[in-house]
C-alpha cells in the first residue's frame, strides 16, 4: 500500500481536463491505387506466377486455394478460389498433353500456350483480387 493520500498528489493547475490519447483509427481497406493488398487470392496467383521460376509454387498454391476455399471468407473470394483450382488442373492436365506431344513438335508449341494460359489467368485473378472483386466467370476453362 501507499502512504500517498490526495493531498500529496499533483494538482493540474490549467483548467482543462486531461483527455486520454485515443488509439488509432485502424487503417482503411486498400482502395484503388493505394497499395498493394496482399489477400488470398493474391497469393496464390502470386504462388502460380512464381512456378515459372520456381515449379513447386503452384502445388503450394492449389492447396492453399483448397484450404482457404472451405474456411469462413468475402463473398469475392470464392470465385476466386475456384478460379485458381480450376487454372491449376488446366496447367497440369495441358502439361502433361504437351509432354505426350512433345515427339510430335505440336508439344512445345502446346506447352507454350498452356504456359500463357496460366499466366493470363493469373494476372486476371489478380487484378481482380487487388480490386476485390469476383471473377467475371470462374467456371471458364479459358481466360
Amino acid at each position: 500500500m501507499s502512504d500517498i493520500g490526495p493531498q500529496d498528489r499533483p494538482v493540474d493547475l490549467s483548467g482543462t481536463t486531461p483527455t486520454p490519447n485515443p488509439s488509432p483509427p485502424p487503417p482503411p481497406p486498400p482502395s484503388g491505387g493505394s497499395g498493394f493488398d496482399f489477400n488470398q487470392p493474391t497469393i496464390v496467383s502470386l504462388l502460380y506466377l512464381s512456378s515459372f521460376l520456381v515449379g513447386v509454387t503452384a502445388l503450394v498454391g492449389v492447396v492453399l486455394a483448397y484450404i482457404w476455399k472451405n474456411q469462413p471468407q468475402a463473398e469475392w473470394e470464392v470465385s476466386h478460389y475456384r478460379y485458381h483450382i480450376r487454372t491449376f488442373w488446366l496447367a497440369l492436365i495441358g502439361s502433361i498433353i504437351s509432354i505426350l506431344l512433345i515427339i510430335v513438335v505440336v508439344g512445345v508449341f502446346l506447352w507454350i500456350a498452356v504456359g500463357v494460359l496460366v499466366v493470363v489467368r493469373s494476372v486476371l485473378s489478380l487484378i481482380n483480387a487487388q480490386k476485390r472483386e469476383p471473377m467475371p466467370n470462374p467456371e471458364t476453362w479459358l481466360a
